[in-house]
């Protein structure tokens, strides 16, 4: 059995590595794993393959694109001519990025069958680039593998055959706990300079909220405000540094700590000594309710509606008072404590590597 795997950006990677360690144990499976280059910044990527124990990328097609549109069609015709020489027998992708859905179409193009993780999650807000990926890249999959089982009703109302539908869990969940252990050995808040639970931790990056002043202003006045109170620990996202270098946005805060895009173990380890986490990020989210986090998603929606109906997560939207006030309620222990989701149990991959199996 012949799988070739198409990843590109950091998510990718943390999906990816459980599976791809999973496929190296079974003697009649050999995968192939592509990255599209599309989170090209070298140390990172480099630092995310060896904390999670990737191999070397078999492919780098190192594509470097102005526009979404042009990366994912640059992806589509450097992508081609890889799987028509290797012939896969499934190709394999994951998340919701451009890298999947370019993935995803060049695989659909070429006959070959396709396997999605992380299917059938919706915001249902066509204004967020991930949505149309997520949509497009199920409607071309014969295998889709869920994380809950909200996302298997989206899938049975969007038409899709129950026997392609599979509720594996969560790989994410799977890497977390493989490296929480490692994790805790990180030196990362001796560095910032903060005690466990003394600190929020926030990440931002979607456009919606860093591409719009009107946005962005006011959620650095709350990020200000709570800064008064205790440390804040903020990673910032390139995308977001751009903007607020652009717009000379960020005002000084002497509780801020601003920091680069961080390895995998350092992030965790942030998560899981925070006192809160603010943030915009899907994955997040999910990371923070198997850890037992409070998480305030900053945005109106959220395609994982199990991390706020079980878990430890609560979608505030961009208010700065609402924000306030749920983040003092969470920092004042008047927060649910949460349950682990069914199926989040660490073994995601293996699920996975059995069905494809299974398939040949």
């Amino acid at each position: 059995m012949k799988i070739a795997a198409v990843v590109g950006a950091r998510p990718n990677f943390v999906k990816i590595a459980p599976i791809v360690a999973e496929l190296r144990t079974r003697r009649e499976a050999s995968v192939t794993l592509i990255h599209t280059g599309q989170h090209y910044d070298g140390p990172m990527s480099d630092a995310f393959f060896a904390n999670l124990e990737l191999p070397d990328p078999d492919v780098n097609l190192h594509v470097l694109a102005s526009s979404a549109t042009a990366q994912v069609a640059e992806i589509m015709l450097r992508l081609e001519p890889v799987l028509a020489a290797s012939r896969p027998d499934i190709v394999l992708v994951v998340g919701d990025v451009n890298s999947t859905l370019a993935g995803a179409l060049t695989a659909a193009k070429m006959g070959l069958r396709l396997a999605h993780v992380e299917a059938g999650l919706r915001s249902f807000d066509w204004t967020m680039p991930e949505e149309i990926n997520r949509v497009l890249t199920d409607a071309v999959s014969d295998f889709l593998f869920t994380t809950e089982r909200a996302a298997n009703d989206n899938l049975a109302r969007e038409g899709v055959r129950p026997e392609q539908i599979h509720f594996v869990g969560n790989v994410m969940i799977d890497t977390l706990f493989r490296y929480r252990e490692q994790a805790r050995e990180s030196s990362i808040l001796k560095s910032l300079g903060v005690e466990p639970r003394g600190y929020s931790l926030l990440t931002l990056h979607r456009p919606s909220n860093v591409d719009s002043e009107q946005t962005l202003r006011p959620l650095l006045d709350v990020v200000s405000r709570i800064q008064s109170e205790t440390a804040v620990v903020f990673p910032v996202h390139p995308r977001t540094r751009r903007q607020l270098r652009v717009n000379g946005h960020m005002p000084a805060m002497a509780n801020l700590r601003l920091v680069d895009p961080l390895p995998y173990l350092d992030f965790v380890q942030l998560m899981a000594n925070a006192s809160c986490v603010l943030t915009d990020s899907g994955g997040i989210q999910e990371e923070t309710t198997a850890l037992g986090i409070p998480c305030l998603t900053l945005r109106r929606n959220t395609e994982r509606p199990i991390t706020a109906s079980r878990g430890t997560n609560r979608v505030v939207g961009v208010d700065p008072e609402a924000i306030y006030d749920h983040w003092r309620r969470a920092v004042n222990g008047q927060w649910p404590a949460g349950e682990l989701p069914e199926l989040w149990d660490g073994k995601a991959a293996q699920r996975i590597v059995r069905i494809l199996m299974e398939a040949r």
